[in-house]
C-alpha cells in the first residue's frame, strides 16, 4: 500500500469487519461441497452468532446506536410502516427479469419427510431479525453512505448526505442480493429513513421488521427460495 493512501480507520473497521466475516461465512456454506457430509444450513447458526460477537465487540464504536439517539415514537412507527411496505413490496418483485442469478447458499429448513425444522427456524429468523439488520445498516448507510459522501464519514452528518451518495451505496446494495430491483426499493427505502431522521436505528427498525415479516411469510407459504 503506498504510504499516501489512508488505512481504515477504527471506526470503519469497526463496521465493515462483522460485514465480511458474515459475507464470508455465506460464502463458505454456499460452495461447500456435498460430499463433505456437512448439513451447511447449521453453518448459519454459527455465522450469526460469531457476528453477533462481533457486533457486542465493536459496540461502543458504534456511537449512532447508543440511548440518546433512539428514535421517538414517531419516528419509529415510520420506521415500522416503511419496513412492512418494503415487505410487501419485496414479495411481488421476483420475476425472472428482477433476479441477479440465484442465491448461493439455499435455506431449505425441511427435514428428509418434509417436516419443518424448527431449531433450524428459530436460528435463521434471530439472524434475520435481530443480528442482520444492525450488521448491514451499520455497513451500507451508516459507514458505506457516508464514506462515499466524505471518506471522513464519522463528521458526516446523514441529513446532509447527497443523492450521489445515497444511489451509489444503494448501487453496492443492490449487487449482494439476488433481486435486485426488491434490493433497491430496501436500499432506497432505509437510506431514506436514516436521511430524514438522522438515526441510524430508524433504518434497523424498518429492515429489521422487513426481515421478520418476510421470514414469517416464507415459513407460512413455503417460499424458501426468498431466504
Amino acid at each position: 500500500m503506498p504510504a499516501d493512501t489512508p488505512a481504515l480507520s477504527p471506526a470503519a473497521l469497526a463496521r465493515c469487519i462483522p460485514f465480511v466475516v458474515f459475507m464470508a461465512l455465506l460464502a463458505l456454506r454456499g460452495y461447500l461441497p456435498d460430499t463433505l457430509g456437512i448439513d451447511t444450513r447449521w453453518i448459519y447458526g454459527g455465522q450469526a452468532l460469531i457476528v453477533a460477537g462481533l457486533l457486542a465487540y465493536y459496540w461502543r464504536s458504534y456511537g449512532e446506536l447508543v440511548r440518546q439517539n433512539l428514535p421517538d415514537a414517531r419516528e419509529t412507527g415510520w420506521a415500522v410502516v416503511v419496513g412492512i411496505a418494503v415487505f410487501a413490496i419485496w414479495v411481488q418483485l421476483d420475476a425472472q427479469w428482477m433476479q441477479l442469478g440465484s442465491a448461493t447458499a439455499s435455506f431449505v429448513p425441511l427435514d428428509a419427510d418434509g417436516r419443518l425444522i424448527w431449531p433450524l427456524i428459530a436460528l435463521r429468523l434471530i439472524g434475520a431479525a435481530l443480528v442482520v439488520p444492525v450488521m448491514e445498516e451499520l455497513f451500507w448507510r451508516s459507514f458505506l453512505m457516508r464514506w462515499v459522501q466524505n471518506p471522513a464519514f464519522e463528521r458526516v452528518d446523514p441529513q446532509t448526505v447527497g443523492i450521489k451518495a445515497i444511489v451509489l451505496s444503494t448501487f453496492v446494495f443492490t449487487l449482494a442480493h439476488t433481486l435486485w430491483l426488491a434490493a433497491i426499493v430496501a436500499g432506497l427505502a432505509y437510506a431514506w429513513l436514516y436521511r430524514r431522521t438522522g438515526k441510524l436505528w430508524t433504518a434497523v427498525i424498518a429492515h429489521a421488521v422487513t426481515n421478520a415479516m418476510l421470514g414469517v411469510w416464507v415459513i407460512r407459504t413455503g417460499r424458501w427460495e426468498f431466504w
